[in-house]
């Protein structure tokens, strides 16, 4: 199965750049994944054009994460706009493709230490990571799928981190998450939110994609079949 996977356009600041990589994709996906931040600032206006760029584009189905810039009261009327593309907040999702069940769960995550601005704006916020986990938990625990994958906006792992400013990787993702990783052993981890992070690392036996798109500047296309040590990690 190939998947197309992004994240962090935050349109219109690398919206050109996004309509270029789209336009450049070779592969034709199976499955395209945009793991948040797809829009700057809760403009919602912007995700039109996000929206616009793949219709006739794009004809898989599309699943997508909220980033820490879809602001929460927005996503409601995002969820209800753009019926196309099925919007994951702490949920899961089976697919059939191919002939295989698909399962996705997707949550916008967890940081570790929540950013000075979250611990004054959100209350009780690292109660409320502490549920993300535990949903997260649940809704694998129980996915009996040919494919699993997991969908975060903050990183699951310090591990594709490695080129961040080392003491803020406990505002960028989840070390804790890991657990999941090595539990569960999803099929594969893609997040985003890193900027200046790894492109991909493994957890245990678990590859994981940061498809933040200032990183890597292009649509990341994965092929599942070639997901093991040793063999090729993208198309």
């Amino acid at each position: 199965m190939i998947i197309a996977a992004v994240a962090d356009v935050h349109s219109p600041i690398y919206f050109e750049e996004f309509v270029k990589a789209v336009d450049s994709m070779t592969s034709k996906p199976d499955l395209f994944i945009m793991a948040g931040d797809m829009i700057e600032r809760g403009n919602l206006d912007e995700f039109d054009k996000i929206y616009n760029t793949l219709f006739g584009k794009v004809e898989c189905p599309i699943v997508a994460v909220f980033g820490n810039n879809e602001y929460e009261e927005i996503r409601e009327e995002m969820k209800n706009r753009y019926k196309r593309i099925r919007f994951l907040d702490d949920q899961s999702i089976i697919l059939e493709i191919s002939g295989k069940t698909v399962g996705i769960f997707g949550s916008t995550g967890s940081l570790d230490e929540p950013t000075r601005w979250q611990k004054a704006h959100i209350p009780n916020v690292e109660r409320l990571y502490q549920l993300r986990y535990q949903i997260a938990e649940k809704h694998l625990e129980r996915m009996l799928t040919h494919i699993k994958i997991l969908v975060t906006h903050y990183a699951p792992t310090y591990k594709t981190l490695e080129g961040e400013n080392p003491r803020s990787y406990q505002n960028l993702g989840s070390k804790v998450w890991e657990n999941l990783l090595i539990k569960y052993k999803p099929t594969l981890a893609i997040h985003g939110h890193s900027h200046r992070g790894s492109k991909f690392a493994w957890v245990d036996s678990v590859p994981v994609f940061n498809v933040a798109f200032p990183l890597n500047k292009r649509i990341v296309i994965i092929d599942t079949e070639k997901l093991k040590p040793g063999l090729l990690k993208f198309v």
